[in-house]
C-alpha cells in the first residue's frame, strides 16, 4: 500500500498501515480472493391442518387428519441467485430479464395425512396398545443455497447466490482511489439447483405398547420406522468419468467417456467460453429408512425411587446424510454419477442407546431431625455406540480420477489389526485407488463409544417456614472414563496420508471435537458445590 501519508511515523517517513487506516491511498493490491459474503435471503411459506378425535368404542380411539404446508422458494435480494442451464452452458441470474423466475419451482402438492389408533385392552387404562404413521414435509435449509459446504470448491462457491453474476461478487483486485473493490468476475466453478426439485418428505409408522405392570411400575415397548424419499444432497455434474468403460450421458446432447468431463466451458453475461470446473447440483434425489425398537421401564416413587430407563435400538440408512457437506460424502457423493452406491449407515446411525436417571430420597433419621432429613442423590447414566466415519484423502492428489481431491480409499488388509485404545484403523490397510472409486464405502467405520455416569448429593434443609436451603454437590463424569470422539473431529476430515505412525487415532474428546467445549460432553471429572435458599 503505498501513497502521500497525512499520518507520519516517528521516524518521519510515511507509514502504508497509517495511510490505510485514514483512507489516504492512491494504489494497492489484493493479494488473495476476497469479496462482499453479504447476502440477504428470505423465505415465506404457509400451512393449514384439520385434525379429528373418534371414539369408536368406550376402549378404542381413532385420531385423523391432514396437513397441508407450502414452502416458499428460497429468495434472495438484488438477484443474487442463479442457475447454470445444462442444455445451453450458460449462468442465468434469477428474477432477471430472460433468467428463470424463481431458483426452483413452487411445490403446492405436500398434502400429509395422519391416522392413529389407541385400544385400552382392558378397560382399565393398564394395558394399552397404539398405532399410528403419517407423511411429514420438511422444507429446506437456506443454508444449502447461500452457504453450503462443498470440499471440491472450498472456500469459493458456498451455493447459486455467490455464483460470479455480477452482484458483490468476490474479485482478486488492483486497489485504486474512487473505483470500487467488488466487480464482475468470472468463477471457474458454479452451483445449481435441479428444476425438478420438490419438498423432502417421510412417512412414519409406529406400534406400541404399554402396560402398568404394578401400581408404581409401568413399561413401554414399541416398534418405530420411517422411509425419506426426496431428500436433499447435492452432485458434480461435471466430474471426470473415472469408471473404465462407463459412458456417461450429460444432458446437453454430449456423451463422454472415461476420464472425460461433460462440459469444459460455460457463458455468462457478455463473458462466453469461460473455463468450467466443478458444477455442483442442489437435488432432491436422496432417500433414508430407519427402523428401531424402543422400550421404557418407568418407576415412580417406589420405595422412594423414582426412576426411568430407556433403551433403544435402531439402524439409519441413507444415501446422503445433509444437503451440505458437513464431513466428506455427507451430501456429495464419492462417484456423482452413481450417488446410489452411496448407501450405506447414516451419519448420525447410532445403533444402540441406553439412558438411565433416577433419584432416590432417603428416610428422615428421626434420632437426629436436622441432619439426618432431606438427603437425596440423583443420577444419570447414558451409553451410546460410536457413530459412522469415513476415511478419505484430502487434497495430495486426485488418486481416484474423479477431480474432486478427498476420494476413498481402497482397503487391501485388516484396518483393525493392532488397533487398541486411541489407535482406531491401521494405516497399512488402506492404499490410494489409481484413477477409478476406492473400494471402501461409505460410513464404513465406527467412532468409539460413549459412556458416563453424573452424580448429585443433596441436603435440603427448612430453617424456617418461610425459608429453606438447599446445599448440593454435582460430579460429572463421576469415573473420570475417557470418551473419544470421532477421528473427524475436530478437523473434519483425515489426512490419511499424511498422518505420521502407523495408526489413524483419535485424542479429542466429543466437547472439544464438536467445536465448542461444554460441561458434561466428554471431558474429564468435574465438581461443582451450591447453596440454593428459597424465601
Amino acid at each position: 500500500m503505498g501513497g502521500t501519508s497525512s499520518v507520519p511515523t516517528s521516524d518521519g517517513n510515511p507509514s502504508g498501515l497509517d495511510d490505510f487506516l485514514s483512507g489516504t491511498f492512491d494504489s494497492g493490491s489484493s493479494g488473495s480472493t476476497d469479496g462482499d459474503g453479504t447476502r440477504y435471503s428470505y423465505q415465506n411459506g404457509a400451512g393449514a391442518y384439520l385434525l379429528d378425535s373418534w371414539r369408536l368404542t368406550p376402549k378404542v380411539t381413532v385420531n385423523y387428519g391432514i396437513r397441508w404446508d407450502y414452502y416458499g422458494v428460497v429468495g434472495a435480494q438484488n438477484n443474487a441467485f442463479s442457475n447454470f442451464d445444462v442444455k445451453t452452458g450458460a449462468l442465468e441470474t434469477v428474477g432477471a430479464p430472460g433468467g428463470p423466475s424463481s431458483l426452483y419451482p413452487k411445490d403446492w402438492t405436500n398434502f400429509a395425512p395422519r391416522l392413529s389408533v389407541a385400544n385400552d385392552l382392558l378397560g382399565n387404562g393398564k394395558l394399552v396398545v397404539r398405532v399410528g404413521t403419517g407423511i411429514f414435509y420438511d422444507g429446506p435449509s437456506q443454508d444449502f443455497f447461500v452457504g453450503n459446504q462443498p470440499w471440491n470448491t472450498l472456500p469459493a462457491e458456498a451455493g447459486p447466490a455467490f455464483n460470479g453474476i455480477g452482484f458483490a461478487s468476490p474479485v482478486v483486485s488492483t486497489i485504486s482511489s474512487g473505483v470500487a473493490i467488488f466487480g464482475n468476475y468470472t468463477p471457474n466453478s458454479v452451483f445449481t439447483v435441479d428444476q425438478k426439485l420438490v419438498t423432502p418428505r417421510y412417512g412414519s409408522y409406529n406400534l406400541n405398547l404399554e402396560s402398568q405392570l404394578a401400581k408404581k411400575i409401568a413399561v413401554q415397548i414399541g416398534y418405530v420406522g420411517s422411509q425419506g424419499r426426496h431428500l436433499f444432497h447435492f452432485r458434480d455434474l461435471n466430474q471426470f468419468n473415472n469408471v473404465p468403460g462407463r459412458t456417461v450421458s450429460c444432458g446437453n446432447g454430449k456423451t463422454i467417456g472415461y476420464g472425460e468431463q461433460c462440459f469444459s466451458t460455460y457463458s455468462v453475461g457478455s463473458f462466453v467460453d469461460t473455463p468450467l470446473y466443478y458444477i455442483n447440483q442442489i437435488e432432491t434425489s436422496s432417500e433414508s429408512n430407519y427402523n428401531s425398537l424402543q422400550s421404557t421401564l418407568k418407576l415412580q416413587n417406589f420405595h422412594n425411587l423414582t426412576s426411568t430407563l430407556n433403551y433403544t435400538w435402531s439402524h439409519s440408512i441413507d444415501t446422503a446424510s445433509d444437503g451440505l457437506d458437513f464431513v466428506p460424502n455427507a451430501a456429495q457423493p464419492d462417484d456423482s454419477f452413481n450417488p446410489h452406491a452411496e448407501r450405506a449407515n447414516s451419519n448420525f446411525d447410532v445403533r444402540q442407546r441406553l439412558q438411565w436417571y433416577w433419584t432416590y430420597k432417603a428416610p428422615a433419621a428421626k434420632s437426629v431431625k436436622f441432619v439426618g432429613s432431606g438427603w437425596a442423590m440423583d443420577g444419570m447414566f447414558n451409553f451410546a455406540s460410536g457413530q459412522p466415519y469415513t476415511v478419505s484423502y484430502l487434497y495430495e492428489g486426485d488418486f481416484n480420477g474423479s477431480g474432486e481431491f478427498f476420494g476413498r480409499m481402497d482397503i487391501v488388509g485388516d484396518p483393525h489389526a493392532g488397533a487398541h485404545g486411541t489407535n482406531l484403523l491401521n494405516l497399512a490397510a488402506f492404499a490410494v485407488p489409481n484413477g477409478r472409486p476406492g473400494n471402501e464405502g461409505r460410513n464404513a467405520f465406527n467412532s468409539p463409544n460413549y459412556k458416563n455416569f453424573d452424580f448429585s448429593l443433596t441436603k435440603t434443609s427448612h430453617l424456617s417456614e418461610k425459608v429453606t436451603m438447599e446445599l448440593r454437590t454435582d460430579f460429572f463424569n463421576l469415573f473420570n472414563h475417557p470418551n473419544l470422539s470421532n477421528p473427524l473431529l475436530p478437523g473434519f476430515g483425515i489426512d490419511a496420508l499424511a498422518t505420521s505412525g502407523q495408526f489413524i487415532t483419535t485424542t479429542a474428546t466429543p466437547d472439544v471435537g464438536s467445536g465448542n467445549p461444554y460441561l458434561g460432553g466428554g471431558g474429564p471429572r468435574s465438581i461443582q458445590a451450591a447453596a440454593h435458599f428459597s424465601f
